[in-house]
């Protein structure tokens, strides 16, 4: 790996309620790449609001230096108010080139701070709803993570070691977010366009248990589908009964959903197995490779074996110099 001897200052901006499973995971994979790399590339400055936070006393983020890369770690859910200085500190930053990756609720200060409008942004499952009625210019995503020009959003949790993983592979190169995979025994680097996964219970609540207990059915079934009719049996409704429900609660036939879960089961199984395509078409439910390969390129505008090679790629993104989006098989 090329050692590269100029340094990168990356600032840590830690808001109330941050995440310190977050701020262990950025810390932990910069201070690992360090060690790689034989050097001290990447400086950490630890900042807060107020100059304390958890951690003990750090730098109030008013007095800190310049930085070449600000995170801003909020936690999955808790909101922070708004706050105008702040907010026009965000916007000088952004002005000076700081690029900006913000973490969970970290993405709230930008969100007021208006950077975030018309920009895909992601934040955790469970606060879009409310963020997208109180921030309608954001065009808020599900995914596990977004790139935008000098911004990245991820919805926390484990989805900020994807969000590292793929800046640094931009920072670095590819092998370095592979070594760092290996390493911390990540089992797959997963790219952006990775959904977030949200119970059902959360999108449609509990008092719909029969068509939970159906999508609990087909989610069990992949392999050898059930039939509508056998659906219905099963939960106790009518095949009429139970389409209702779904075109209500899902704005969905129970097949085309069935479809989607399944079609969604054989892209995950393309990307990260070694599974052959016509082993994961009848792992997923199809009775030919044609019928399969038909099937997933009318849904996903690609091939099975176009997807696969998807998976083992580097795409070059336009807003960032140099920067990659990961799509690597490791195993």
């Amino acid at each position: 790996m090329t050692k590269l001897q100029n340094s990168h200052t990356v600032g840590l901006l830690l808001l109330p309620h941050a995440s310190l499973s977050s701020y262990g995971q950025i810390a932990e994979l910069l201070l690992h790449t360090n060690s790689v790399l034989e050097h001290d590339k990447y400086r950490l400055k630890l900042m807060s609001l107020d100059g304390e936070c958890v951690l003990g006393k750090v730098t109030n983020y008013l007095d800190s230096e310049q930085v070449d890369t600000l995170f801003v770690i909020g936690d999955l859910i808790t909101p922070n108010k708004a706050d105008a200085v702040l907010q026009r500190w965000l916007v000088q930053q952004t002005k000076m080139g700081v690029k900006i990756l913000a973490i969970g609720t970290g993405i709230i200060p930008l969100a007021y701070a208006g950077l975030l409008n018309g920009k895909r942004s992601c934040c955790h499952w469970s606060v879009i709803e409310k963020l997208r009625q109180t921030f309608p210019d954001v065009l808020w995503s599900h995914q596990l993570f977004e790139q935008e020009s000098q911004l990245m959003t991820c919805a926390g949790g484990a989805s900020t070691t994807d969000l590292m993983l793929a800046w640094l592979a931009q920072q670095q190169d590819l092998d370095m977010a592979a070594h760092l995979s290996e390493w911390f025994l990540v089992e797959r680097m997963r790219p952006k366009d990775t959904q977030q996964r949200i119970p059902l219970k959360a999108r449609i609540g509990a008092s719909q248990p029969k068509l939970i207990e159906a999508v609990t059915l087909m989610e069990t079934n992949i392999e050898e589908p059930l039939s509508a009719d056998d659906l219905a049996y099963h939960v106790g409704l009518s095949r009429r009964h139970l389409e209702r429900l779904f075109k209500k609660h899902l704005d969905n036939m129970p097949s085309r959903f069935y479809l989607q879960l399944r079609l969604d089961k054989a892209r995950q199984m393309l990307r990260d197995t070694d599974r052959s395509i016509v082993e994961v078409g009848m792992a997923c439910g199809f009775s030919s490779a044609s019928h399969f390969s038909t099937t997933y390129r009318t849904h996903f505008n690609v091939t099975p074996r176009q997807e696969r090679g998807r998976a083992t790629h580097v795409e070059l993104a336009p807003s960032w110099n140099h920067s990659v989006v990961i799509q690597r098989r490791l195993d």
